[in-house]
């Protein structure tokens, strides 16, 4: 009785290995090292993401010598005849302008470097960010660009709006300036969590 017994436990094993084996069968070396280069290669797809940081950062560093060759040009303009203010303080702003949009850039490279590229390390001065640039996923890189790009139409209008002369043009760019706005604070406010949390 017993080993009868024994015999369909050892059978019953069987049948459940067998049946089991197609489901759960071991991978075979050749198999795990294909799957093991598979997916080193497709971590190592991550430094792609560098080639839109060297660019981000470059346009950054072209937005800021724009910048200073702006305030170059306007102390040559500004300097001989400082008055009337009204028509010359618009290049200042320019010069505001293009400093934003190049901190902006600068933003988007770190954060695309920081989520796709960088690794933590044991000694944090060896990539040090300040807490306001540190991001941990891509909510928090659209947070901080959205933010800037605010700033940057924020001063765009004003530059503009020294130009205008009509108040009707004045007033439907202010309101189209203030509608891209408050729709992206309100995506800012709203829109940064997923669903689910």
């Amino acid at each position: 009785m017993a080993a009868a017994h024994d015999g369909r436990v050892a059978h019953s094993g069987a049948v459940r290995v067998a049946g089991g084996g197609g489901r759960h069968a071991a991978p075979t070396p050749r198999l795990e090292r294909a799957e093991a280069t598979f997916e080193w290669l497709l971590s190592l797809s991550r430094l792609v993401v560098l080639l839109p940081v060297v660019v981000l950062a470059l346009s950054a560093v072209g937005a800021f010598v724009y910048g200073t060759a702006v305030f170059i040009d306007s102390l040559a303009v500004v300097g001989p005849k400082p008055l009337p203010v009204g028509s010359k303080i618009g290049k200042f702003l320019i010069e505001v302008d293009l400093f934003l949009v190049g901190a902006t850039l600068i933003i988007a490279a770190l954060g695309f470097y920081e989520l796709f590229v960088s690794r933590p390390r044991p000694d944090p001065r060896r990539f040090h960010l300040p807490p306001w640039l540190e991001m941990r996923d891509l909510n928090d890189l659209k947070v901080r660009v959205i933010s800037m790009l605010v700033l940057v139409a924020s001063v765009s209008f004003l530059d503009v709006e020294l130009d205008f002369h009509n108040g009707l043009d004045t007033l439907y760019l202010g309101a189209a300036v203030a509608l891209v706005i408050g729709a992206l604070t309100v995506f800012i406010r709203f829109g940064r969590h997923d669903r689910g949390s």
